[in-house]
Formats: C-alpha cells, structure tokens, sequence
C-alpha cells in the first residue's frame, strides 16, 4: 500500500461499520427524486412533477457553465468528424509501420530491441489514449454540470446496454463519436433508432468483428449478441438458426475510411455523419434468410434494417429492454408487473423510450423504491464531485478517473458486450467499500486538486494512463471543500439516521467531516 493512501481512522473504521451494516436509509424525497433521476448530489427537486416533464422533455440547451461549455466546444473530438479522426490516427499508425520496417531491416536497432522506445509506437498509442480521454473528460463534464441529468444518465446506460471496449483495435480514437453520434441522439426516442444507429457505427462493428463476416465464411459474433445482449436476450425463444441467419443478413456490412470507399448503407440516412461504414456487395449473402419465422429476400443492404426493425419490435425485446432499464432506475429485482407494464408501453409507442420511462416513474413500485439503489462507482464518483463543488468549474478529471479505475468502472473500458453490472452486488463487497472510503478521505480533503489546472503525472501508458498514489499525493492540494453548505448536503443531512447524525457531530476537522458524510449510508445510496 503506497503512502499515499490513507490508513484508516478510527472514525472512518466506524463509518465502514455503518455503511456495510445499514439497510438503505429514508432519505427526503425532494433529495430521493434528483438522486436518481439525475447522477446525484445536485439540488432537491422543488416541483417533482415539473422536474420529471423537463428531464423527459429536455430542452437542447444543457444549461452548462460557460466555462465548461468552452471546454467542451474547443476538444478537437468536437470539431473533427469520424473520418477526419480516422485519418489522424491512420497517418501516426503508417509511420508506425514505416518504423517497424525500418527496424525489422536493422535488427540490433533500439526500436526493434526495445518497442517502449520506438517514436512513432508511442505516438501511436498517445494518439489513442488522448481520444479516449477527450471522450472521457466530456462525458464527465456532461454528468457533472449538465441540467437534463436523465439524458446524461441515460447517456452511460445505452453506451454500457451497446457497449464497446476502447482497448480493441483503434475503437479508444471511435469511443467519443460513438457516443456523441449513434447513443446521445436517440437515449430518449425510438428503441428501433438507437439499436440501428449503434448497430451500424465502426466502433460496434470493429468490436464485434463484422469484418470477418463474409458469404461463405460467417462470422456470428456480431449476430449473436444483437440478439442476446441488445434486444431480446437469452432464452427468449429465438434458435441458434436465427443467429445464423442474422449473421448473413450481416454479411457485407463493414469499415472503410478510403477516398474510394464502397456504398454506404441507405439505412444511415436517419443520422448524419455515420463516417467510415461501407457496404461490400461481394462480400454479402444474397440469397434468402428465414429469420423468426419471416422470410427476409436477398437484396442487399436494406435486408439488415428489416432484421433490426423486427428485432426493435419483438415483445422479447420490449420485455429484456424494460427489465434493464427497471434494474438501472428502479431496484435490483424490479417486480414482474412493473416490467410488464413498461413493456406494454414499450409495444405500444414502438419502442418510444420516453413513454417507458414515463410508466416507469409513475409507478408505485419507482416511488417506493427511492432512496434504496447502491451507487455503482460512476454514480458514487460524479455525485461526489457534485455534492462537493456544486457549480465551481472542475479543471482537473484525472483524478475521479482515477477513482473509477480504482473502483472497477472506467469509462469506455468493460472488456466484454455485457457492459457493467447494475445490480448491488457486483460493487459492495468489503474491498470495494474500503476503496470508496479512500476515496472519501482524499476527496473530502480537497487532494489532489480538482480545481487546479491538469498537472497530474501519467501512468507509463503516457496522457490518459492512471499515475500511481504515489505520485497523486504529489500534487498541489486545496482546502476541504465546503460541502456543509451546499443545498444537496443541507437536504440531505436533515434527515440522516442518528449514527450518522453521532459520527459526523465527532469529526475534528472539515475534511474529516466530508469524508463521513461521503461514507455514509446516506451518500452511498440512490
């Protein structure tokens, strides 16, 4: 254990005690409401039914601080089109090449002996790494300041439902556009949109290897976790015959950023900017399909819109979808009839997601269940930033990007298609609760600097790689934030359990203070 984490107090062994033993604590509904609708920490809700009509209905201004919304607007991953990104990493990636011939013609050379050392591997990767973290630093900013909070929730949740790992091939320079052009657009409109916009961006064709998906020669990764992980799921009465006969639906459908780049697939036209997908004739299946029971002719492109539009609207789908979508804003166990009653919905708008989860927050079941949903890491870290520093501009995310490493749930980085667990147990065991209340002390204490300019020491990956705790502790510190006075902590702290209430009257400092208050029970539920 570095230096730089903190051994334990006594008062903290005692807030560890409190949190694992806690059943989920009453919480006020005004501060309930705004913790999980929204990522947590922010305002009460003063009108409950306004507040649920604007996050459904979210106007396009996010309401960001202009400071952050400069920020936002000046990444290059902002400005620059997919293709315009393929060709900046495709240029690093030819001079890696040119390298690595180099070196294999000179075999005693530093960079054929030492790969760390070769120039253009590690531009190469940098290149990569810092994409990835543009697409990070503003999907944290989002969370952090925007005020339509379900869409930003709802943001991550479509991203982990489709997931990509930003580790495979060059998917960590896609991971931005991907999310800002196939997942944000549609998180509160048609279920048929968004599975066909994720469906058919490189960054999900790349990770699910349709490129290897050719007549003659199937590939059915990608078929088979449509079905499974994205519509109806397993067990729902489809055949591995149905698999393969998506997977040469599939057939043909792939990446390409050349100048000569092969048609495009019609089906792109309902979003702009859909960058390096092509559509290869000799390389698809024309002949007929019999999938779920229909029969699909052999025509090329069009044939997998029709697939996912029947997949869109399967009463499997509406079901899987709506348990998924009860898990993340519900409980854990969502009731039969509430996600059959989001499910009906579902069927009966065509997958309009905004009137699911209408019916969902104006169930019985939603309300009674407020305040009792464990924090996933993401959850605990935005709502921590928020809780703590309130509108005062974050300079510095490397840090809580540190926490979600360190917690098990980096942006852009669940390996396999599942995406992250939603459900408690995947996040509360003992090791996990002692990292969160590491977390809380070093937050609390206002170390290392979220308000201080972005000095923070890389990991050996280079910019974007995790630094040490070691070299964390190195940074400039500011005061303990002021968490006392802020609207969400005033709220919240009103009605706090009376252990709670006993250890925060004991803490010695302000620091110590924030650091109880972010271990409590209180603060680690939604």
């Amino acid at each position: 254990m570095s230096a730089f984490r903190p051994v334990l107090t006594g008062l903290c062994l005692f807030a560890v005690s409190l949190a694992a033993s806690a059943a989920p604590p009453a919480k006020p509904a005004a501060v309930a409401l705004a913790d999980r609708i929204g990522w947590g920490g922010g305002p009460p809700v003063a009108d409950p039914a306004q507040y649920l009509r604007d996050q459904l209905h979210p106007s396009n201004n996010d309401g960001l601080p202009p400071e952050i919304a400069a920020r936002i607007a000046a990444m290059p991953i902002s400005r620059m089109t997919l293709g315009e990104i393929a060709e900046d990493v495709g240029a690093s990636r030819l001079a890696l090449q040119q390298q690595r011939q180099m070196a294999a013609a000179n075999a005693s050379s530093t960079a054929q002996a030492d790969p760390q050392r070769n120039p253009a591997q590690m531009q190469y990767r940098q290149k990569l790494t810092d994409y990835a973290r543009q697409a990070a630093e503003r999907s944290l900013l989002r969370d952090i300041y925007s005020k339509n909070q379900l869409r930003e929730q709802l943001v991550w949740f479509w991203f982990n439902h489709f997931n990509v790992n930003q580790r495979k091939g060059v998917i960590a320079a896609m991971v931005g556009d991907y999310e800002e052009q196939a997942i944000r657009p549609h998180v509160l409109g048609k279920f048929r949109d968004l599975l066909i916009a994720t469906a058919f961006h490189p960054a999900m064709l790349q990770y699910l290897d349709n490129q290897q998906n050719a007549a003659g020669h199937i590939n059915e990764n990608f078929a088979r976790e449509i079905m499974e992980l994205h519509t109806m799921g397993v067990g729902s009465g489809y055949t591995q015959k149905d698999v393969q006969e998506l997977a040469r639906i599939l057939t043909g459908v792939g990446i390409n950023f050349g100048a000569q780049a092969r048609p495009r697939l019609a089906a792109l036209a309902l979003r702009a900017g859909a960058d390096g997908i092509a559509f290869a004739p000799g390389r698809h299946d024309f002949g007929d399909k019999q999938f779920l029971g229909q029969t699909i002719k052999g025509s090329g492109a069009d044939e997998a819109v029709k697939a996912l539009t029947m997949l869109s609207r399967q009463p499997a789908t509406a079901r899987f979808v709506s348990k998924k979508l009860a898990e993340f804003f519900c409980c854990d166990a969502p009731p039969d009839r509430l996600v059959a009653a989001m499910a009906a919905t579902f069927l009966k708008s065509d997958g309009d997601i905004t009137q699911v989860l209408t019916t969902l927050f104006n169930a019985p079941d939603f309300t009674a269940n407020l305040g009792s949903k464990f924090k996933d890491p993401v959850h605990y870290a935005v709502s921590a930033v928020r809780a703590a520093y309130g509108e005062t501009p974050i300079q510095n995310l490397t840090p809580v990007m540190n926490w979600l490493m360190r917690m098990g749930e980096p942006l852009y980085g669940h390996e396999t298609p599942d995406g992250y667990a939603l459900t408690a147990d995947a996040w509360s065991g003992p090791g996990a609760m002692e990292t969160r209340f590491e977390i809380a002390t070093v937050a609390g204490a206002g170390r290392p600097s979220l308000l201080l300019a972005d000095s923070t020491p890389q990991g050996r990956g280079g910019r974007g790689a995790m630094p040490t705790d070691a070299q964390l502790a190195r940074l400039p510190q500011t005061p303990p934030p002021e968490m006392k006075n802020s609207p969400y902590v005033q709220a919240l702290t009103a009605s706090i359990a009376p252990a709670t209430r006993d250890a925060l009257a004991k803490a010695r400092n302000p620091a110590e203070w924030n650091m109880l208050l972010l271990s409590s029970p209180e603060f680690m539920y939604r």
